[in-house]
């Protein structure tokens, strides 16, 4: 069986794009070539890949089962055909995802797509909202750069150290932990909120409180940085958030920060990708651009 492997290609940008007129546009050729390739496809996969709803279209159920794999072996491709090619910003056209904590994205992802737009006007961005640890999204390539705050377990997960950051005290201005220094006793009196996705409402403070003998009272978990930090300024519950991912939107709601009274360790955050990008010049030029961007958040304030 003979298979014109541009077709897979035509096949990752459909299902990129949800459209033949997107993917048409994506990959700089007619809307009809691309129509044509779509029934190739067809014929080849015996699936429609694309059904109309309405004004739209959107994959089938093997569509969908097949787009990580089919996107995968085209990076894999692109990887192995421009590897000794020099990279040429101008005219890169690529996608690319990058899944940070919602509180990293908001303090600087503004910055990053700003840079990228500014290097290579032809790369686009997907910022996704972060699910949760799934090392196996980044070693199908569904994902490019991820944020965390511990290394992978996995050895083929690239991990590089761009900065550590401390926990500090939110809280509305007025609010009573503001009348003097916070003891331990007193943030614990006070009435908590904790920032998790999965609505936990235990976090390692309450281990570092317990073992000080105390015990706080979390009333409510949010599933965002700036969820919890306007919930903060409208009530007098206190969030615990780190320092310089959040300082701009606290800054920007008024909100007062206060040392945390609990000797607990820096929190370290990583950027993280598949080793398979190690020696991808675009990809590279990627993380270093990020890796900038991020490290300025940690930079001391200019006098």
């Amino acid at each position: 069986m003979q298979l014109d492997l541009n077709l897979l290609t035509a096949l990752d940008a459909l299902l990129e794009e949800g459209s033949v007129t997107g993917a048409a546009a994506r990959l700089h050729v007619t809307a009809p070539a691309m129509s044509r390739s779509l029934g190739r496809i067809r014929k080849a996969t015996g699936d429609q890949i694309l059904v109309r709803t309405g004004r739209s279209m959107v994959p089938t159920t093997r569509a969908l089962a097949m787009r990580a794999e089919v996107h995968a072996l085209v990076q894999q491709a692109h990887h192995l055909l421009s590897a000794h090619r020099e990279l040429d910003l101008a005219n890169l056209d690529r996608v690319f995802t990058v899944r940070w904590h919602d509180a990293l994205t908001a303090a600087c992802g503004t910055a990053l797509i700003t840079a990228v737009h500014r290097q290579a006007p032809g790369v686009r961005l997907r910022l996704s909202a972060e699910p949760g640890a799934d090392d196996a999204e980044l070693r199908r390539g569904e994902v490019d750069l991820e944020s965390s705050s511990s290394t992978p377990s996995l050895p083929d997960i690239r991990h590089r150290l761009v900065g550590r950051d401390r926990l500090v005290v939110a809280v509305r201005p007025g609010h009573p932990l503001t009348e003097g220094m916070p003891s331990p006793e007193r943030y614990a009196a006070a009435e908590h909120l904790t920032v998790s996705r999965r609505a936990s409402l235990h976090d390692p403070i309450d281990d570092a409180l317990t073992a000080h003998g105390l015990r706080r009272r979390v009333v409510a978990a949010g599933p965002t940085a700036a969820f919890a930090l306007q919930l903060a300024l409208g009530t007098d519950l206190v969030v615990t958030l780190p320092d310089a991912v959040t300082r701009t939107a606290r800054e920007r709601l008024g909100l007062v920060a206060l040392p945390l009274p609990l000797p607990l360790p820096d929190i370290p955050l990583y950027l993280l990708w598949h080793r398979r990008y190690d020696d991808d010049r675009a990809h590279t030029w990627l993380r270093d651009l990020a890796t900038g961007t991020v490290q300025a958040l940690f930079a001391p304030p200019a006098a």
